[in-house]
């Protein structure tokens, strides 16, 4: 078995061949003998569909969801989520899974369609969503669209601590940012969540502007001024 590079744009492959040499060897071949992790060997890198040309920013990510219905290589993408709406305002899906919930309270409030005072559902049911995107995929569809490397700090969720899968990617992604530094140096980094943040450790990562926040599980996070002004001029929840 190996990994499926099937999903890697041709102008990736090269630069996510060399960062992967990086790996220590020990624990790709534990990956590959034993690939009961997720999203799985045919998933782990299916972000790279971006053609490096078009990349904006990387956003970081902690590591993959923990259901296989959920993981599929992409940072916050839960691919089991179609809707986004429901009557009652958030779908049940978005409503139950606390990082997208708060993400789609964001882009609400950065829109300007809800104020910082009541982001409650009732508030959400009547809103005219009539020239909003109306699923996941199509949001997730917008940010790549927008230039959005959607990466985990951990490509990885295994049956072992995910600090232990994080470190063993370091390396991976000090070489990966290394690289693009060369190539696409105006690259911005957004770094979500404490094991995100430490990409900020690599010299090479002071290449790039950055952009901190609190994992999106966080109440907080929905308020965060930075990541407010930083998406509102994308207008991600309306139809293009």
């Amino acid at each position: 078995m190996t990994f499926n590079t099937s999903a890697i744009d041709p102008s990736w492959l090269p630069l996510v061949q060399s960062a992967l040499a990086e790996v220590s060897t020990d624990y790709k071949h534990s990956l590959l003998k034993n690939p009961n992790w997720l999203p799985g060997p045919q998933a782990v890198f299916n972000a790279f569909s971006l053609p490096l040309a078009q990349l904006k920013v990387i956003l970081f990510g902690e590591s993959p969801y923990p259901r296989a219905i959920s993981a599929n290589g992409y940072a916050f993408y839960d691919a089991s989520v179609g809707s986004l709406w429901s009557e009652s305002g958030l779908s049940k899906a978005i409503n139950r899974a606390t990082s997208l919930r708060n993400i789609l309270k964001m882009l609400l409030l950065a829109e300007g369609v809800l104020t910082a005072d009541d982001l409650s559902q009732p508030a959400i049911a009547a809103l005219d969503k009539s020239s909003f995107i109306q699923t996941l995929p199509e949001l997730f569809t917008r940010l790549i669209q927008h230039g959005f490397l959607l990466l985990n700090a951990s490509l990885v969720l295994s049956e072992k601590p995910v600090q232990v899968d994080t470190k063993a990617w370091q390396p991976f992604m000090a070489k990966l940012l290394t690289l693009i530094a060369e190539k696409a140096p105006e690259t911005e980094l957004l770094l979500w969540g404490r094991l995100a943040q430490l990409i900020d450790g690599f010299p090479v990562s002071h290449c790039f502007r950055r952009h901190y926040a609190e994992h999106p599980y966080n109440l907080s996070f929905i308020h965060n001024p930075e990541v407010l002004d930083y998406f509102r001029p994308l207008h991600l929840l309306l139809k293009s």
